[in-house]
C-alpha cells in the first residue's frame, strides 16, 4: 500500500513530508531530506535537500536553504535555493537571495540584494537584415 525506500536499514515513505503546524514554535536549527511544510515558527536556520513550503502564518527567523522553495510567510534572514524560489504574493523577506531561478509575484516584500546563479543562458540578440531604401 505504502512506497517505501531502505535506507541506512530503515524504511521511509517515498512522500514523507516533515511539518511544522501553525502555532508550533521550533528554536534551533532544522535539516531535512525530505519536503517540508512551515505553517509555525522557525527561530534558526533550514537546511532542506527538497522542497520547502513556507505557508502564509509560516515564519522562519533565520536563513533558509532549499532545493526548491515556495515562500507565502515571511523569512527574517537569507534564502538559499539550489534551483527554484518562487515568492508568492503575500509573501516578505528581509535578507539577500541566492538562485537559479526566481519568480516574484505582485504584492511580494523582497528587501536585500539578489544574485542569479547556475547555467544562466545569455540570448545574443538576432540581427535585423538591414532595410534598404528603393528609390522611384
Amino acid at each position: 500500500m505504502f512506497n517505501k525506500n531502505k535506507q541506512n536499514g530503515q524504511d521511509y515513505p517515498n512522500s514523507a513530508v516533515t511539518m511544522i503546524a501553525q502555532g508550533t514554535t521550533v528554536n534551533g536549527d532544522i535539516e531535512s531530506d525530505a519536503d517540508m511544510r512551515i505553517d509555525g515558527n522557525i527561530i534558526g536556520h533550514v537546511y532542506c535537500k527538497a522542497r520547502v513550503v513556507l505557508g502564509e502564518s509560516g515564519i522562519v527567523q533565520g536563513d533558509l536553504h532549499a532545493a526548491n522553495a515556495d515562500v507565502f510567510g515571511t523569512v527574517n534572514g537569507n534564502v538559499n535555493a539550489k534551483d527554484t524560489l518562487c515568492l508568492k504574493s503575500k509573501s516578505t523577506i528581509n535578507g539577500n537571495i541566492q538562485t537559479a531561478k526566481l519568480q516574484i509575484e505582485p504584492n511580494a516584500v523582497f528587501n536585500g540584494q539578489c544574485k542569479m546563479t547556475g547555467s544562466a543562458v545569455t540570448a545574443t540578440p538576432e540581427k535585423k537584415p538591414a532595410f534598404e531604401m528603393q528609390e522611384n
